[in-house]
């Protein structure tokens, strides 16, 4: 198989797949001879970019807090290709609240766990439907380092991303036996339409700037395509004995932080 045809006859679904770490992520399966389907709430923008990549990629509307929205995703692989190989639960959402938990407004907390969470468990259960009795598949979500370590996101994202590496280690336990493999990807900042909400930064450049001040590994940035080539090392036969993995991309910076984060004085 050539390095760039590590998917190929492989199907994949990838929700929040139209932007950011989705989109770029769509575009390194499609680019290595995977047909995907991108499932988003982001109709326009998920369009375009399934037209952008002909016969290999089909958008369908998607919100993951809907169940119904998600088996119907699976539905359409299956229709549309006959299969489902990759499961990738990316989509996901923030939560701007930066105060303390006295302070914290808890209307902002069951939505996030409803993306985060609710979403990562309506793509486990539908994708392993299909995968069980085929008894092979791989299923990834996306975490973040705010599953691993404290103080660096607000109370909900930080509470949704350690239960979606909790989700991911009772689906390595019970699918590893249909020859299922379930991993996750902890990315730190990366400067995504949401990460640039949540500083309140508009410039993309700043952003980063101050991702680099942070950083334990300086000189470079963490960019899409760098949790993109995470999802296709996790979703190709290259991993073929990882399961139950959490895969941190973050330079270090969850080894040990010095300079704070959201909450540093």
């Amino acid at each position: 198989m050539s390095e760039e045809r590590r998917l190929e006859g492989k199907v994949a679904i990838v929700t929040g797949g139209a932007a950011g770490l989705g989109e770029a992520t769509v575009r390194l399966f499609t680019k290595n001879g995977a047909k995907v389907i991108i499932a988003d709430i982001a109709d326009d923008t998920g369009h375009m970019l399934a037209q952008s990549l002909s016969q290999w990629a089909t958008f369908i509307h998607c919100d993951v807090t809907k169940e119904q929205d998600v088996s119907a995703a699976v539905d359409l692989a299956m229709e549309k290709h006959g299969q489902l190989d990759i499961m990738f639960n990316n989509a996901g959402t923030g939560d701007n609240r930066t105060t303390g938990v006295a302070e914290y407004e808890m209307e902002m907390y069951e939505p996030t766990m409803n993306v985060n969470v609710k979403g990562v468990m309506h793509g486990l259960k539908h994708a392993a439907r299909i995968m069980i009795p085929n008894r092979k598949g791989c299923i990834i979500s996306t975490a973040s380092i705010a599953g691993s370590i404290g103080g660096n996101a607000p109370y909900a994202y930080t509470a949704s991303k350690h239960a979606v590496i909790g989700l991911t280690k009772n689906g390595a336990a019970e699918l590893g036996k249909y020859g299922i493999r379930v991993n996750c990807i902890s990315p730190s900042y990366v400067t995504t339409g949401l990460l640039m909400e949540s500083l309140g930064k508009k410039d993309k450049g700043e952003a980063e700037v101050w991702i680099s001040s942070i950083s334990n590994l300086k000189g470079v940035v963490l960019k899409e395509e760098d949790i993109a080539q995470a999802a296709l090392f996790l979703a190709s036969d290259e991993s073929k004995f990882i399961s139950g993995h959490n895969l941190v991309v973050d330079g270090g910076f969850s080894v040990v932080n010095h300079n704070g984060g959201l909450y540093r004085p």
